[in-house]
């Protein structure tokens, strides 16, 4: 196992993931991550083959058995198959991160429904689509770990983010209630709320909106994934045995 591990998983060399959104951002960097910690990887994407193939790749490089499922998260039929052929393949999942997303940013007066709509359908539908295919699987083995990407703006709103403000704000009770019916079989359920995240997204920024964004933030940069990918794997970890229905901030201060 890796000397870099700082989890405390040392026995979870043949423990399986599953990571949404796995592709890219901060669910490439979780896939990463647990890959180090000696789990094998399942990752989830929704369309860019390439990307997906290289991320295996990658893992593979890390010492895991990887593998990629093209699925739409927010089809619950489609999760239902994707998810019988990941424990096909691995064997029972233990960690489950649901990171897949989307934005569709717009001012809501001026939103149209097909955008409010379909970001939910992703970000929270697909969220709970992929734990209740898997809460079985975690039931049955009396353990198992979820990890729920939200976001500070669903703890506290953004402007022309309605859409998906209400999808991270619905994450959060989801992980909640999640974490209350599974807690007396041994599953942990939590979330992580990135703030601003150097990722694809904030790539296409232009530079002095990225100054703005970071002089807002008391820490004074843009977070990395790989830092988010860091609390994921402690929530994924035996270290978090005792740790569930919590949402931990990772935004360098932004909203203390």
């Amino acid at each position: 196992m890796d000397s870099n591990n700082t989890t405390g998983q040392e026995d979870a060399a043949r423990r399986v993931a599953l990571v949404t959104g796995g592709s890219r951002g901060i669910g490439r960097a979780c896939a990463e991550r647990l890959a180090r910690d000696g789990y094998d990887v399942a990752i989830v994407y929704a369309g860019n083959e390439a990307a997906a193939a290289e991320r295996v790749a990658a893992l593979e490089d890390l010492g895991a058995r990887a593998k990629a499922y093209r699925c739409d998260v927010s089809d619950s039929a489609a999760v239902k198959a994707t998810v019988k052929q990941v424990t096909d393949d691995f064997g029972p999942v233990w960690a489950l991160v649901n990171d897949a997303g989307i934005t569709r940013d717009g001012l809501f007066a001026r939103m149209r429904d097909e955008d409010f709509d379909r970001v939910i359908e992703v970000n929270l539908r697909g969220t709970f689509n992929m734990t209740r295919a898997l809460a079985r699987n975690f039931v049955r083995q009396r353990g198992g770990r979820i990890v729920n990407v939200s976001s500070v703006v669903g703890l506290h709103g953004n402007a022309g983010q309605v859409n998906y403000a209400a999808s991270k704000a619905g994450v959060v009770g989801l992980t909640k209630s999640v974490a209350q019916e599974l807690a007396g079989r041994g599953v942990t359920a939590n979330a992580v709320a990135p703030g601003f995240i150097a990722t694809d997204m904030t790539d296409k920024l232009t530079q002095d909106a990225r100054d703005g964004y970071a002089a807002r933030i008391p820490l004074g940069r843009l977070g990395t994934a790989d830092e988010v990918a860091e609390v994921v794997a402690f929530l994924a970890s035996d270290a978090a045995r005792y740790v569930t229905g919590e949402v931990i901030r990772v935004d360098g201060g932004l909203c203390m």
